[in-house]
């Protein structure tokens, strides 16, 4: 599936690309988080269509890559769902912060699971090892399977800082997208893994409460829900090319289709949180 969409969104580029030849056209590739993703490959097709001789390529990876390949200027655009201070190697000093959005991110099961709220310490202990049977919280006698996220994935960390207050996952199956994560979860019984809001809608899958919370937007805004992150969209600051900031605008303003695909506007949070976890509500 991934391989289809990523043939798809090339053909439609390169349909792009031949339109703006001989027009002085303009390229700059956006990399990184897959979690944003779907948001910049939508916005990307939008915004091709009112620029036609501007070209956005748009690329996976995870955050760790989309950080440092804009660091090192190989992608104009480093998508992240963490802050560049949070990943180690990072040239931070040669890099622009442009917060876009916010995304909340939920543990996910199989929907054949009879399980819809799991404790935060239940939780951890899922993710360490320390419990492996679905009847140890409540469910039927079922294996549990979890599946983790690569190394370098902006969800992963944002999942281990806020859900299991900085645990070690045990060792298991890894993917290193999120679509791939939806993918493997609803085939495997008895499986549990985590996604961006936007992906717990798929079929197979269902996410699951935290201590009676539920993974929503409004429980996002006022950090009752504690498992999300804002979505960000680093620039090299040794560019001078505006068109990555024209981009970058499109996309912050781009309120309903930020809605449409599971985002929250930066504007609509009623907290701000730091690089280092510390919440303090906005007055």
């Amino acid at each position: 599936m991934k391989k289809k969409i990523f043939i798809a969104l090339m053909a439609s580029v390169s349909l792009f690309a031949l339109a703006a030849c001989g027009s002085g056209n303009k390229q700059v590739t956006a990399g990184g988080s897959t979690a944003l993703q779907p948001m910049i490959e939508h916005a990307s097709m939008a915004y091709m269509k009112q620029n036609p001789d501007e070209i956005i390529m748009v690329q996976g990876g995870g955050s760790g890559v989309g950080l440092a390949q804009v660091a090192a200027g190989s992608f104009q655009i480093g998508n992240s769902d963490i802050f560049a201070e949070e990943k180690s190697g990072i040239a931070v000093d040669k890099i622009i912060d442009h917060k876009v959005a916010v995304i909340g991110f939920a543990p996910i099961i199989n929907k054949k699971l009879k399980v819809s709220n799991l404790t935060q310490q239940e939780l951890i202990d899922i993710f360490t090892g320390k419990i492996t049977n679905w009847k140890e919280v409540g469910g039927q006698d079922q294996k549990i399977t979890v599946i983790g996220r690569t190394a370098g994935s902006g969800t992963r960390v944002n999942f281990d800082k806020y859900a299991l207050n900085g645990a070690t996952e045990v060792n298991g199956p890894t993917q290193d997208a999120s679509g791939s994560v939806v993918q493997l979860v609803g085939q495997t019984p008895g499986a549990i893994s985590y996604v961006a809001f936007s992906y717990t809608n798929k079929p197979g899958v269902k996410a699951v409460n935290v201590d009676g919370v539920a993974p929503n937007y409004d429980n996002v805004k006022t950090n009752a829900w504690k498992i999300w992150s804002y979505e960000h969209m680093y620039t090299n600051k040794s560019r001078k090319n505006t068109i990555e900031n024209k981009f970058i605008e499109y996309v912050q303003n781009d309120k309903k289709t930020l809605e449409q695909l599971g985002y929250i506007r930066v504007s609509e949070m009623k907290v701000d949180r730091d690089a280092k976890g510390n919440v303090e509500k906005i007055k």
